[in-house]
């Protein structure tokens, strides 16, 4: 089976992510996300949704609208909730956002920034697909998943958002009225 795996580049984590997440190289690239970050907020001189340097860092409110442009919405998890089977079963796929320490070159700085990755089922396994990644990581089954997003949620600054389609599955309608 060949996964799409998208590697990290400049602060492009939120790119890799979307692409990551579709299993698309094509489904989003930065001109598109910039795009997005001016439709967001068309009258300022630097932009609340990315780096003010152009280099990506996008926020959440750029992958949601990314999303909904292929007929997904993204809805944010309060992880004061415990997550189980069910709320993990059937969903289209995960974004997390995780700490992750600052580096310039081989050198660790004293702060951490956020980093996106994606996490989609795929062949009846779950896949941590971090563009950090040198391949994408088997989680394993949906029991498995929720120990792996519990953990993660168990962290300061962790924030975890699930993805699914906005449009209904008519295939499982075809499939029950025959």
């Amino acid at each position: 089976m060949n996964i799409y795996h998208e590697k990290q580049s400049k602060q492009l984590c939120a790119l890799h992510t979307l692409n990551n997440l579709f299993q698309n190289p094509y489904a989003f690239n930065k001109s598109m996300l910039d795009d997005l970050c001016q439709q967001l907020s068309p009258s300022t001189w630097i932009n609340p949704h990315r780096s003010m340097f152009g280099l990506g860092n996008y926020d959440i409110n750029v992958i949601m609208a990314a999303v909904s442009l292929l007929d997904y919405e993204i809805m944010w998890w309060d992880k004061r909730r415990k997550i189980t089977t069910t709320e993990v079963d059937g969903c289209f796929g995960f974004i997390l956002n995780l700490p992750s320490p600052s580096r310039v070159g081989g050198v660790v700085l004293p702060f951490k920034t956020k980093h996106w990755l994606a996490i989609r089922k795929l062949k009846n396994v779950f896949y941590n697909l971090d563009s950090k990644l040198e391949t994408p990581q088997s989680i394993g089954d949906c029991q498995q998943l929720v120990h792996y997003l519990s953990n993660h949620l168990s962290e300061e600054d962790c924030e975890l958002f699930i993805v699914n389609s906005t449009k209904p599955c008519t295939l499982a309608v075809a499939e029950e009225t025959n």
